[in-house]
């Protein structure tokens, strides 16, 4: 056997791949033959060490060009050709794509997607996280969302969850469809396996929406939702995003609130990509009011704080729209900035579905000498919550209008932001390095790359 088939049969008989930025090592298995081609075919798997993964590329690229990978494709077991390549990281399995019809075949498989989506939910190097972050010359808050205006620049960016947090990858949006965005900047509404759901919601309400895969560069544009003002006069509206396990499907739930001489009827309409269309599911009973940045999907359903309004005064809860079942339980970031001594309180209701398991974890109040607000974003595999510290000091005379602003308790503050880390257990804080200086807007979402949209035939390649 030639060295270079023996390289090649290392890279795609890997068991795991993992990156770590202190080590850079990957740990593979490599695969041996015995016998001549009239003999059974056994094999037994060792450890390999390959430096780099920049060589493991390599290696692919240069077997690819000097050997016949069609026969052997056809000639080798597919049940270990299929045990193989679903233990490859998204950026090989697309190299993979190229070798021959029948591992295309194979990789874009609507199943073979899904069993690449649970082997990766099993390796828990696979966690990243997407940051977000956008800054201009003005930007102003309101219900703890920051409204960037006369943008200056948008960042996307993919971190490690390790304690180091290291920069994985920069991400950038395609252009084309930027340009027909009517705000200055997106909002992320969600993510689901490796999928992006984007939202052109800031400040103001708009009918573009996006689902988007990174890894693999590939864009679906939603059409226009049913319900806009033009068909139903004024509303407020939130955007869910999730999986239906029942149907193998993803779906955009849009859930909306007349106003029609105060709080009319609350409607709900459902996004299938499997479709591509908008379905209308009725009216929302109670009629309420959800909080536009703010939706989890736990459990198969997706979860907004919302409040109604009764004779004694608001009342507030959690509305539920079931779209899938995963099994996980639920947190909630409950936020006061009314007074000066505002506080985060973070709850998990540890039996999900049962009111009295709810319990209150930690209690936080303004951090450090420039009394920086906590907000919650998700969960660190470790327990760990990410925190945004926003800070909102009051710089100057009323009336003048600086850079790096934003409105908060009705005066215009200069704005601070630091990406940090609480440890539950311990209660400390520790700060992650990512800087926040000059960005007004930033958001932190969990993600893991996947090969979701490869199929798809309405998804656009940039």
């Amino acid at each position: 056997m030639s060295s270079k088939l023996e390289r090649v049969l290392r890279v795609f008989s890997s068991s795991l791949f993992f990156s770590n930025a202190a080590q850079r090592t990957t740990s593979l298995r490599q695969l041996h033959f015995f016998g001549s081609a009239q003999q059974d075919q056994k094999f037994c798997y060792n450890c390999l060490n390959v430096q780099d993964m920049d060589d493991i590329q390599e290696d692919i690229t240069e077997g690819m060009q000097e050997l016949n990978f069609k026969a052997m494709a056809l000639s080798f077991p597919q049940e270990i050709i299929h045990e193989i390549l679903l233990r490859l990281p998204v950026k090989s399995l697309i190299k993979c794509t190229s070798v021959c019809k029948a591992w295309r075949s194979m990789i874009m498989n609507k199943s073979f997607i899904r069993a690449h989506i649970s082997q990766i939910n099993n390796m828990n190097d696979s966690h990243l996280f997407l940051v977000h972050r956008v800054s201009g010359r003005e930007s102003s808050t309101s219900s703890h969302i920051a409204n960037v205006s006369e943008v200056t620049e948008e960042v996307y960016s993919l971190h490690y969850d390790n304690q180091a947090f290291d920069e994985y990858a920069k991400i950038e949006f395609p252009i084309a469809p930027k340009q027909e965005v009517l705000n200055e900047h997106l909002r992320v509404v969600g993510t689901c396996d490796g999928l992006i759901c984007l939202a052109d919601d800031m400040p103001c309400y708009c009918y573009n929406f996006f689902i988007w895969n990174p890894a693999i560069r590939k864009l679906v544009t939603l059409p226009r939702p049913g319900i806009t003002f033009r068909t139903h006069g004024g509303y407020d509206a939130s955007i869910g995003f999730g999986f239906d396990a029942i149907t193998n499907d993803y779906k955009v739930v849009r859930v909306v609130t007349l106003q029609h001489e105060g709080v009319g009827p609350t409607l709900a309409e459902v996004y299938s990509l499997a479709t591509g269309s908008w379905t209308s599911v009725g009216s929302v009973t109670p009629s309420c009011q959800l909080i536009r940045a703010s939706q989890a999907f736990v459990n198969g359903a997706l979860h907004w704080p919302a409040h109604r309004w009764t004779d004694y005064g608001a009342t507030y809860f959690i509305l539920t729209f079931e779209v899938g079942r995963d099994g996980k339980s639920i947190a909630l970031f409950s936020m006061d900035n009314r007074c000066e001594d505002s506080f985060l309180e973070i709850w998990v209701m540890k039996e999900y579905g049962m009111e009295e398991s709810w319990t209150k974890l930690v209690t936080l109040g303004p951090q450090g000498p420039e009394r920086l607000l906590p907000r919650a974003s998700c969960f660190r595999k470790s327990g760990e919550v990410l925190l945004i510290l926003s800070g909102a000091r009051e710089a100057f005379s009323m009336g003048s209008i600086l850079s790096n602003q934003y409105t908060f308790y009705g005066h215009r503050a200069e704005s601070n932001h630091e990406l940090v880390s609480l440890d539950l257990v311990s209660k400390t804080i520790k700060n992650l390095g990512i800087s926040g200086e000059g960005y007004q807007y930033c958001n932190v979402d969990s993600y893991k790359e996947s090969l979701v949209l490869s199929d798809q035939t309405g998804a656009v390649s940039y």
